[in-house]
C-alpha cells in the first residue's frame, strides 16, 4: 500500500481517510504508524454507541441521528459525524454484509459525514476488534461525533459500554418477553433508552417494563447506570464515584421514537447532549476516557501476546497436546502450563 499522509486526513482527505481505515482492518505496519500519528489529536469527539437486539431498528435511528444533528444546526457549523457501523461477517467472503449502508442512503453527498461498515469477524460484544482503532483513526480526523453501531446485541455482549461514551439501547415493543429483553447485562448500560417503533400498540407495556427495571438497578447506589461498569473495575484514581452525590446522579431516560418517521428524535438529540455536559461537569469525561484507553491496551497487549505465543509454539506439540484433551487424557487446564 502507498503512504498514506496522516495530515492529509487531518485536513479532511476523505481518500485518505478510507485507505487508513482499510489499513487498520489489514492491520498493517502503516496503521501503526498513522495511530500513533494521529492520536495526540485525539479525546474531543463524542463516541456514541448504538446497540440494540437484531431488528429493533438500530440503523434506521442512527440515519435520523445524523440527518437531524446536520440539518438541525445549519445556523451555525453542523458537526461533522462519523459512522462505524460493524455488521455480521459474511460466512463466504469474510466481509461485511453491509445491511446498514442500504439503510442510510439518505446520507449520502452531505460531506459532513463519513460512513465506514466494517464486518465482526467472529469478534464476540457486538464489535470488531478494531474497532477502538478505527475511533481514533476518526478523532484524529476531526470528527465532532462517532456513532458506533454494534451488531445486534444479547444481553452479555456489551463492549459497546467500554468504548462510547454515551451508550444509546434500542428495544422494540412485540420482540418478546419484555423482561427477557430488558435483563440486566444489557440494561445496565444504557445512558439512554429508546423504544423504537412507538407506533406499534405494545410500546407502553414495554416502556413501563423498561422503567421498573432501570429503577430496580439504580437502587443499589448513588453511581449511576451509566458508570457503573466504572466502579466495578476500577478501583484507582480514575474512579469517578468521589464526583456524583446522590442527588447528581443520571437518570436513564426512557424515549418513545419512531424512527421510519422521525418522531422523537429531536429530544433523544437533547438527551445526548445533556449526557455529554453531564459527563463534563463531574469530571465523568476523563474517567471513562482513561477507562476506555486502559480497556484498549489491555486488548492489545492481549492480542499480541496470543501472536506471540503462537509463533513460538512447535505446531507438532500443540496438536499432540490437544489430541490428548480430546481423548480425555489431559485436562485443559493442565495443558495450558504446558503450553505456556
Amino acid at each position: 500500500m502507498s503512504y498514506i499522509d496522516p495530515e492529509a486526513i487531518r485536513q479532511g482527505d476523505r481518500l485518505a481517510l478510507s485507505r487508513a481505515l482499510t489499513a487498520v482492518e489489514n492491520h498493517t505496519l502503516q496503521s501503526k504508524e498513522l495511530q500513533a500519528a494521529l492520536f495526540p489529536h485525539t479525546g474531543k469527539a463524542h463516541l456514541v454507541g448504538v446497540t440494540g437486539a437484531p431488528g429493533s431498528g438500530k440503523s434506521t435511528l442512527v440515519n435520523q441521528i445524523a440527518k437531524y444533528l446536520r440539518q438541525s444546526e445549519k445556523d451555525k457549523r453542523p458537526p461533522k459525524i462519523a459512522i462505524i457501523a460493524v455488521d455480521p461477517t459474511s460466512p463466504f467472503s469474510g466481509g461485511a454484509l453491509l445491511g446498514d449502508r442500504i439503510r442510510m442512503q439518505d446520507l449520502a453527498g452531505d460531506k459532513g459525514i463519513f460512513i465506514r461498515s466494517m464486518a465482526s469477524r467472529g469478534a464476540l460484544g457486538g464489535l470488531a476488534h478494531s474497532t477502538a482503532a478505527f475511533a481514533t483513526i476518526l478523532d484524529g480526523a476531526g470528527f465532532d461525533m462517532i456513532i458506533i453501531e454494534t451488531v445486534g446485541a444479547g444481553q452479555a455482549e456489551v463492549d459497546i459500554a467500554r468504548l462510547a461514551h454515551t451508550v444509546i439501547v434500542v428495544e422494540a415493543p412485540g420482540m418478546g418477553d419484555d423482561i427477557q429483553a430488558i435483563k440486566a447485562g444489557i440494561l445496565e448500560i444504557a445512558d439512554i433508552m429508546v423504544v423504537n417503533k412507538a407506533d406499534r400498540p405494545e410500546e407502553e407495556n414495554t416502556a413501563r417494563a423498561l422503567k421498573v427495571m432501570l429503577q430496580m438497578a439504580n437502587s443499589g447506589g448513588s453511581m449511576p447506570i451509566a458508570g457503573k461498569h466504572l466502579r466495578r473495575s476500577q478501583q484507582n484514581k480514575n474512579q469517578p464515584q468521589e464526583h456524583v452525590k446522590e442527588n447528581d446522579v443520571w437518570e436513564t431516560p426512557i424515549r418513545l421514537v419512531t424512527a421510519t418517521e422521525g418522531e422523537g428524535i429531536d429530544t433523544l438529540v437533547k438527551d445526548m447532549h445533556s449526557h455529554r455536559e453531564y459527563l463534563e461537569k463531574f469530571d465523568l469525561w476523563n474517567a471513562k476516557e482513561a477507562y476506555r484507553l486502559e480497556k484498549d491496551l489491555e486488548a492489545l497487549i492481549k492480542d499480541k501476546l496470543m501472536e506471540d505465543w503462537e509463533k513460538s509454539i512447535d505446531k507438532a506439540v500443540y496438536k499432540k497436546i490437544l489430541s490428548e484433551i480430546v481423548d480425555r487424557k489431559r485436562s485443559p487446564i493442565e495443558a495450558l502450563d504446558l503450553l505456556l
